[in-house]
């Protein structure tokens, strides 16, 4: 996993520790995805974006799988360079994981960066 920190100035933002190693990355050129939720018996809320603003992907996988990589290939397209995947710490890895692999199918070419939060 990697551990990634920005500045953010929505109030819906979400907050990231501190990075101790490397640096943080440009969301200016990033497709970012945030992925939010209590872990568990919970389904996590995808947001299309930085932060949890607006309105969750729907919670069918097929259907959130297709938005995702139809998200990134739009971004790559719009010269975006890298995807950032944004997740709450209760968010299991498998979740994590598929949202990574719909990302992916968008996405020749570009690096990826994880980065995990603490839900509050």
């Amino acid at each position: 996993f990697f551990l990634v920190c920005s500045t953010m100035a929505k109030s819906t933002a979400v907050q990231l520790p501190p990075a101790r190693h490397g640096q943080g990355v440009d969301e200016q050129t990033s497709v970012i995805i945030t992925i939010d939720g209590e872990g568990g018996q919970t389904k996590p809320r995808i947001y299309l974006g930085d932060g949890t603003a607006g309105q969750p992907l729907p919670d069918d996988h097929q259907t959130q799988e297709r938005l995702i990589t139809e998200a990134v290939e739009q971004g790559m397209q719009s010269g975006k360079s890298t995807i950032l995947v944004k997740a709450a710490r209760a968010v299991k890895s498998g979740d994590v994981e598929r949202v990574a692999s719909a990302a992916a199918a968008g996405a020749e070419g570009a690096s990826f960066h994880i980065g995990v939060f603490e839900s509050q």
